[in-house]
């Protein structure tokens, strides 16, 4: 299938580009304060049913165990052990998808006729999942690869397709897999990030040699929408004739409610020293999020967002730094959240879509008993996580939705 360019929109509607927003907020939203960590249950290591497999963390290579939440119900895909575990807030678990090859036999099944069993269990031959998303159904999306024999390659790009996203339904159940066309469809390259919007419609983005591809699914897994974009189609209003100005694509998040897509860039200009006049480096020059407006292929005005800044003190003197936030996501009430690692945990910022409002809170975090960790950002604006530690894994949450609507209501 084709893919949409941003290349045709940027020649058609150049002047819709408009110039940054700036952010009006009071004083008091932006007062620093820390977020009290829920814990909610841990899991201990091991290969049972209950337990989570972590024992591969001391390996070289990514860590591809993740978390989501959806209505207080929490979906862990353990990479490792080749399993996703469904559990309520008390640490019960509720259902188990495994690979049986890799997991000894749960003590429930899902064809089980025992009245009291509140345990359900389906095997299914799970390869290497790693993305996990629940929509409001709480059907669960899950991205795996595909074995060697069944992968395919790109005819122009040379490019190794091998990425799916299986659907599993509330009581999982598998459905299908999807591709590129679907159902079924060609498998996709490497895959950055799934998410699930509040109507069920599934939004995957990819990674595809020097551009981002994004797949926009109806409720059925049809494609309805396909775009590319790379950073030779995005504004740059930092390059002027005497700079050299870049600038990277961070992170693309879908919109929960509408077919929006909220890109955020981060600029960076050339250090040229004065003395030799030769560049020697490169400076952090800011940051835009564009939001994309999928249905009329129009990109919106963009805003800015504000950097972290960072103050190191040696001896007598004061460096202050500035650096990009990582974009987490946006809820379905207008909030975006950007998130950074600090010496005493993680610092979230939360900007109104309006730009009317900007929230900066310290989410502790302890660094030395910490060995990995996956966030999850629910649709209301619940930051869930999953903290490894070196005697169990922790469940906890940040109940920065509570902070945001006792904000609202002051």
């Amino acid at each position: 299938m084709e893919l949409k360019s941003f290349a045709a929109l940027f020649a058609a509607g150049t002047a819709y580009i408009l110039l940054p927003l700036n952010f009006t907020s009071c004083s008091k939203d932006q007062i620093v304060s820390n977020i009290t960590n829920e814990r909610l249950f841990t899991l201990e290591y091991g290969n049972f049913e209950d337990e989570l497999n972590v024992f591969d963390i001391a390996e070289t290579g990514t860590i591809n165990t993740s978390i989501a939440m959806q209505d207080g119900f929490f979906f862990i895909a353990n990479g490792e052990a080749k399993k996703i575990m469904e559990m309520n807030s008390y640490g019960d678990l509720l259902n188990i998808l495994y690979n049986d090859e890799t997991n000894p036999r749960p003590t429930a099944s899902m064809d089980s006729q025992a009245v009291n069993s509140t345990r359900k269990s389906a095997a299914y031959p799970f390869n290497e999942i790693s993305r996990i998303a629940v929509d409001s159904r709480k059907y669960l999306y899950v991205t795996d690869t595909l074995p060697p024999e069944r992968r395919e390659t790109d005819a122009k790009t040379s490019q190794i397709l091998s990425r799916i996203v299986l659907r599993f339904d509330d009581n999982g159940n598998f459905i299908d897999y999807i591709g590129q066309q679907g159902p079924g469809g060609t498998p996709f390259p490497y895959i950055d990030s799934i998410y699930a919007t509040d109507k069920g419609e599934l939004v995957v983005v990819c990674t595809s040699g020097k551009q981002k591809c994004i797949w926009w699914y109806s409720k059925e897994g049809f494609p309805v929408h396909t775009i590319s974009v790379s950073d030779a189609n995005i504004p740059n209003p930092f390059a002027d004739e005497k700079t050299d100005a870049f600038l990277s694509i961070e992170n693309i998040v879908c919109d929960y409610r509408a077919r929006i897509l909220y890109l955020k860039v981060d600029y960076f200009t050339s250090f040229v020293d004065e003395a030799s006049r030769v560049q020697s480096g490169i400076n952090y020059a800011g940051t835009y999020l564009y939001p994309f407006y999928v249905e009329s292929e129009l990109l919106g005005k963009p805003m800015e967002i504000p950097s972290y800044t960072e103050e190191v003190t040696e001896e007598f003197s004061k460096q202050t730094y500035e650096i990009p936030y990582d974009f987490l996501g946006v809820t379905a009430n207008g909030w975006l959240f950007f998130i950074i690692s600090t010496e005493d945990g993680l610092s979230i910022q939360m900007v109104q879509l309006d730009g009317q409002r900007i929230l900066k809170r310290n989410l502790p975090l302890d660094r030395k008993n910490c060995l990995f960790y996956a966030l999850s950002l629910s649709s209301r604006g619940i930051i869930s996580s999953l903290i490894v530690k070196p005697e169990n894994a922790e469940i906890s949450w940040w109940r920065t939705d509570s902070l945001i609507q006792a904000v609202i209501k002051n």
